[in-house]
């Protein structure tokens, strides 16, 4: 079993940063899919981020590309997400996600199978 514990979000002006972290536990396996997802009231989740462990490889929403990056420290079962240039369309509940995945795609349309219990954002302009 694998258990996500969010933590980093808070109020910020717009054009300020954020970084999110999220704390797993229970790995036991080293290729995973992990992805940061979000969800404002009265909208869909939306996939902001995803990386996977085995080759690095990433996706970025084409709404937050050049200004959030996504990151994991292996050694310290750690997932970031750094957010610069905060807007205010970027409030939201932000979850992090993760699935053990051997082979095949990580990316926003990965079936998620961990997530965490969520960190609000709250951007103001």
């Amino acid at each position: 079993q694998v258990q996500l514990v969010e933590s980093g979000g808070g109020s910020v002006q717009a054009g300020g940063s954020l970084r999110l972290s999220c704390a797993a536990s229970g790995y036991t396996y080293s290729s995973y899919c992990m992805g940061w997802f979000r969800q404002a009231p009265g909208k869909e989740r939306e996939a902001v981020a995803t990386i996977y462990t085995r080759d690095g490889s990433t996706y970025y929403a084409n709404s937050v590309k050049g200004r959030f990056t996504i990151s994991r420290d292996n050694a310290k079962n750690t997932l970031f997400l750094q957010m610069n240039s905060l807007k205010p369309e970027d409030s939201a509940m932000y979850y992090c996600a993760a699935r053990r995945i051997s082979f095949g795609l990580c990316g926003p349309g990965t079936d998620f199978g961990y997530w965490g219990q969520g960190t609000q954002v709250t951007v103001s302009s």
